[in-house]
């Protein structure tokens, strides 16, 4: 008699307090920088720390012109393709709300409270490689969507790979100081929003309960075969 095929676990999701830790935590941060960079000025630290950045050699340009596109508008719904076609509905729709709620939460919110102006107009003999000298820099934006997507991938990836992830998001980050669009906090800050923002999103969505999982009555068990002269 043919065995059949126990029905496949269905998965079961949570809201994790991991997720409540890094949205208190990375909001008192992005609170933090904010008030650290409300007047304007760049403390002679942050300076140095810039300075130390924006003049190593230019061939490093071309690479690390290539991270910082890690961190454009469109990239959550890149990631949202793979997470398509695998079915993770909740991924791909928290992945889509990043994009609105980057816009307002970065761009309405915390820079119509801080405005600090881009290392260009602020700083004596920045290196501007292909960035706007002008305008308001606080938060960076790309900070935001790179750490976001980080925490939104983090319950579905291994550990390993979330290593790999937080190494993009921080050459992003390193690319942006770099290339002279922002200075160190500028980056700080829009990676502590951004995390906010992607765990705000798992608490909102729910993520997959690691190892856990609801199987249809009787799965796993093994068929039941007749008994001889049946």
């Amino acid at each position: 008699m043919t065995r059949r095929r126990p029905p496949a676990a269905a998965t079961v999701y949570r809201r994790r307090g991991t997720d409540v830790v890094t949205l208190l935590a990375t909001t008192a941060l992005t609170v933090l920088c904010s008030w650290a960079v409300s007047s304007g000025d760049v403390s002679p630290v942050e300076e140095a720390v810039f300075d130390w950045v924006n003049y190593w050699p230019d061939w490093l340009e071309e690479p690390l012109y290539a991270f910082q596109l890690l961190g454009v508008l469109g990239m959550p719904l890149l990631v949202a393709i793979p997470a398509l076609v695998l079915r993770r509905w909740r991924l791909v729709l928290a992945l889509a709300l990043l994009v609105p709620l980057k816009l307002l939460v970065h761009g309405e919110l915390v820079k119509g409270l801080v405005q600090r102006e881009r290392p260009g107009s602020i700083l004596p003999d920045v290196v501007l490689r292909d960035v706007p000298s002008a305008g308001v820099a606080y938060p960076s934006g790309h900070a935001v969507i790179t750490a976001g997507i980080v925490v939104l991938l983090a319950p579905y990836v291994r550990r390993r790979w979330l290593a790999v992830l937080v190494a993009l998001a921080l050459l992003n980050s390193v690319a942006r100081v770099f290339l002279g669009a922002h200075v160190p906090l500028d980056v700080i800050g829009g990676a502590a929003l951004g995390a906010a923002i992607g765990a705000t999103l798992n608490l909102l969505v729910g993520v997959p309960a690691r190892g856990r999982g609801v199987r249809a009555p009787g799965a796993g068990r093994r068929a039941s075969l007749p008994a001889r002269g049946a």
